[in-house]
């Protein structure tokens, strides 16, 4: 089964043919989008010229695969992932440590929600995003692109 990311639902929803194409060859697993992915789609949508058409787009997009919600389960691997994320890139120094947000680290929250979704119900997260690849130090995270 597959958790696809914004970057590659907005391929979907363009109507790419080759991101198409890989996700009707792999039809047999089930894919879905994490609530986080559907509000970054939607706020898309509200910035465009095009509000209604491409909120129309996301719609019909949305009602062909699974939505993940976030429940106290994804919040706990969520905790844990924050966690292991600072262990691992933060400074060791605990006065620079104190100062580090995770975006100094060069992550984003919606991403280590996206994340811990993936975990939870043993998903492959399809990605471009190279934040992934760097969560993947620190987890199991198991990681496609369709984006060439």
């Amino acid at each position: 089964m597959y958790l696809l990311d914004t970057n590659h639902c907005s391929e979907i929803i363009k109507n790419n043919p080759d991101i198409c194409l890989i996700l009707d060859q792999r039809r047999e697993r089930d894919s879905g989008i994490s609530i986080i992915v559907y509000g970054e789609l939607l706020y898309m949508a509200e910035k465009s010229e095009h509000k209604s058409h491409n909120r129309q787009l996301i719609h019909d997009f949305i009602e062909q695969i699974a939505l993940y919600f976030i429940d106290e389960n994804t919040c706990i691997l969520y905790s844990q992932l924050k966690v292991a994320l600072f262990e691992y890139f933060a400074p060791k120094d605990r006065l620079k440590r104190r100062r580090t947000t995770l975006q100094n680290l060069g992550f984003g929250e919606n991403d280590l929600w996206i994340a811990a979704t993936a975990l939870q119900h043993e998903l492959i997260l399809v990605s471009g995003d190279s934040d992934f690849i760097r969560i993947q130090e620190v987890c199991d995270l198991q990681l496609e692109s369709w984006i060439p």
